[in-house]
């Protein structure tokens, strides 16, 4: 076992495992069973961490480190977490609960992210701008010293790299705060990065809630920026905190994605893009299409072949053989699905498939929850308004274009959407007019490190992934020479 499995309680502050003086179980979903201790900063840690990454940015071997140096750290980064794969998928597992062929993709993709911005670090360029006089200008561009990345539970593999390359290729230092739900990947990410010669301070990973340690570290004065993903509450909250400072922050936040499929689709198609898009990771993502509008002359054939599909889905344990669904990852987060949904049949709502636990005795002490349809809503239920964050899907039929956009749009949330039709031209159309940051076409949840992805409306500020996401960890600055 790696030394953050056998040690959890420590937290990584400039380059030194320090003891927390406060722990807080870790709980494995698929069992009730406890993990481990994790460890829980005071404010003490949090000034300790913050002044460490201050002393390690401003240090000559890390500001005047060339983009190639820089790169090849990355790229050791990259290797570590492919010697480490299996260790981090299995801490993901355990403590979240997805299944063990969804944590081993995200260990890979947490590798191929830190060497993607690997490259972006060798390539990128500043500009010479065009002059409006005798004079030669230009645009350089600096970091903005310690970051602070505060990561979700849901994905903290992929999550934590898609933060951490981007704001150590800009140079700067970072501070991760994983969700307290899932810790262990964000220790084990520190130790590597000891491991690939990262300078002590340059990554710190500090724990505890987000009322704790999370809340310390975004007022603290000398963070220059924030980095969240999660719920749209706590982005609200750091949104203030930030007006406050005059700090700058990117907030990818909640989604209540729309999900479409015409009357010209490919139905069998579209039911594997709709099932991958809501019932993947026990429908706990950001993009999840759980809003799904059915053209009206086929609803009831395609719901046919959803429901179908849906019921074939096997709940089990994350690491059985087969498994296409896990647990909720958590008990807490179960109960508040277990609402939304009873919520739902209140709002005159019927449960199509679904709805409740699995009988089998060896889920009994698990988070489980079966994928659950529902149908006969109204487009004001509070299922169909808010974030379930789990295996639920709403449908609902539309009748043409302009009514499907209106339905589409009539959300406080814009991060993704999906549209399955046989007709270019009505795809784009609709693209066009979804007020969502990612449309896909006769796909869903392809995701690209090289694609910047951020929402519309309450779903976030800012765009990460992509050349650009490196630039989120830097401020532009221009520079004139007279000639």
């Amino acid at each position: 076992m790696s030394q953050t499995s056998s040690q959890p309680k420590s937290l990584l502050i400039d380059g030194r495992w320090t003891p927390a003086a406060q722990t807080f179980a870790s709980v494995n979903p698929a069992n009730g069973a406890t993990n481990f201790e994790i460890g829980a900063a005071d404010a003490d840690q949090v000034n300790a961490a913050v002044d460490s990454a201050w002393r390690a940015v401003r240090q000559k071997a890390w500001r005047d480190m060339l983009p190639h140096q820089r790169a090849a750290l990355l790229r050791r980064m990259a290797d570590g977490i492919d010697a480490n794969a299996q260790v981090l998928a299995r801490l993901q597992m355990i403590e979240n609960g997805k299944v063990w062929s969804e944590c081993k993709a995200q260990v890979n993709s947490a590798a191929a992210t830190f060497r993607y911005y690997a490259g972006v670090c060798e390539t990128i360029t500043a500009e010479v701008t065009p002059p409006r006089g005798n004079y030669l200008s230009m645009t350089q561009y600096e970091p903005y010293g310690v970051i602070v990345a505060i990561t979700p539970w849901n994905s903290p593999l992929t999550m934590e790299a898609q933060k951490v390359a981007p704001a150590l290729a800009a140079g700067n230092a970072v501070i991760l705060k994983p969700s307290e739900v899932t810790s262990s990947p964000a220790l084990e990410l520190g130790r590597i990065a000891l491991e690939a010669g990262i300078p002590p301070g340059i990554l710190n990973v500090v724990t505890g809630l987000g009322s704790g340690a999370g809340k310390l570290l975004v007022e603290h004065p000398g963070v220059r920026m924030v980095s969240f993903t999660g719920g749209t509450a706590s982005g609200r909250a750091i949104a203030r905190v930030a007006a406050d400072k005059l700090m700058p922050v990117a907030l990818e936040l909640g989604g209540k994605s729309p999900h479409i499929v015409c009357a010209d689709a490919d139905l069998d198609a579209a039911v594997e893009g709709v099932i991958g898009g809501i019932f993947e990771g026990s429908g706990q993502s950001c993009v999840a299409g759980s809003r799904l509008y059915v053209q009206r002359s086929v609803q009831q054939a395609f719901l046919e072949k959803l429901l179908a599909r849906t019921r074939a889905i096997r709940v089990d344990q994350p690491d059985a053989q087969g498994a296409g669904m896990g647990p909720i990852a958590s008990f807490a987060h179960r109960d508040k699905i277990e609402s939304m949904v009873a919520s739902a049949l209140k709002d005159g709502g019927e449960i199509l498939t679904g709805g409740g636990r699995p009988d089998e005795d060896h889920l009994a002490q698990g988070a489980f929850y079966l994928p659950t349809v529902i149908g006969g809503l109204k487009a004001d239920a509070h299922v169909v308004r808010e974030e379930i964050f789990g295996p639920v899907l709403c449908a609902l039929p539309f009748d043409d274009e302009d009514d499907l956009i209106a339905q589409a749009n009539d959300s406080v949330y814009g991060l993704a959407s999906g549209i399955w039709t046989a007709d270019y031209r009505r795809a784009w159309r609709v693209a066009r007019q979804l007020e969502a940051g990612s449309v896909w076409i006769n796909t869903y949840k392809q995701l690209s490190i090289s694609t910047p992805f951020g929402g519309f409306k309450q779903s976030g500020i800012g765009r990460e992934k992509g050349a650009s996401g490196l630039r989120l960890y830097q401020q532009s600055k221009g520079i004139y020479f007279a000639m």
